[in-house]
């Protein structure tokens, strides 16, 4: 499919009562991997591909027109990049959320891709069911991040003791860090739960790392945005990362 082609949806699953429909637009100028998505997504009831492009050259017509709940935004494609194209995307449509769906770990490409406005970053070779729970985390407040990436992003916040290197930005004390995580109340399931988070877990697959059910996930996430007062995953992660109070990370 080139850039301006009409876009017409497959059939899709039908939604159950209830459930609402999410719409996404895919820009990926890998063909292959456009079209995988495109056939995945086709069997998820409630999220329906209403738009996918080899490229943003008429982005700012797209998002008018679809104004889609989400995007998943490659970072390397012909003509304007995703990192840019994500800029504008917020210009056009602020509520629009974008998410990058890239092979790039470069943290320059992280930070900015972030600072122009994407809610969440995905390597390619995550599961394509991570992806679809991204795209709904996302419309939840959430901010999806392989493992990889959020390791990479905490790292940037962690204290560096290194003769031979510098702190990058923010440097925390631990006494500090002791300090905030008593003063939560989070008890030690809850930081646990909050440290998968950072790790860019989704709720099923903390669960499966902690042995309980998602629903009592659920519950331990809501006393963590109670007691962290925040509202959001991507708020607790990004107190977490500043603070410290989900624990020493895994090497």
């Amino acid at each position: 499919m080139k850039s301006g082609d009409t876009f017409v949806p497959s059939k899709y699953a039908k939604l159950t009562p209830g459930m609402v429909r999410l719409n996404l637009v895919i820009f990926d100028d890998n063909h292959n991997f456009r079209e995988s998505l495109l056939q995945y997504f086709q069997l998820i009831p409630d999220i329906q591909v209403v738009g996918a492009y080899p490229d943003c050259d008429e982005l700012p017509e797209h998002i008018s027109k679809l104004r889609p709940d989400v995007i998943l935004m490659d970072i390397d494609m012909p003509g304007m990049n995703g990192i840019e194209a994500t800029a504008r995307v917020k210009e056009i449509s602020p509520e629009t959320q974008v998410v990058m769906l890239t092979v790039s770990e470069e943290e320059d490409r992280i930070f900015q891709a972030l600072r122009n406005g994407a809610t969440g970053y995905l390597l390619k070779k995550t599961d394509p069911e991570e992806i679809a729970e991204s795209v709904r985390s996302v419309c939840k407040g959430g901010s999806p991040m392989s493992p990889a990436i959020a390791r990479k992003i905490l790292q940037y916040f962690r204290p560096i003791n290194s003769e031979n290197t510098t702190p990058k930005t923010i440097t925390i004390e631990k006494t500090s860090e002791n300090n905030d995580a008593q003063s939560t109340g989070l008890t030690p399931r809850e930081r646990d739960i909050l440290e998968g988070l950072v790790d860019g877990l989704s709720y099923k697959m903390i669960a499966s790392r902690f042995y309980i059910s998602p629903d009592t996930v659920k519950n331990h996430i809501q006393g963590i945005y109670r007691k962290l007062h925040v509202n959001s995953k991507g708020e607790a992660i990004s107190l977490a990362l500043k603070t410290g109070i989900a624990g020493k990370p895994k090497m």
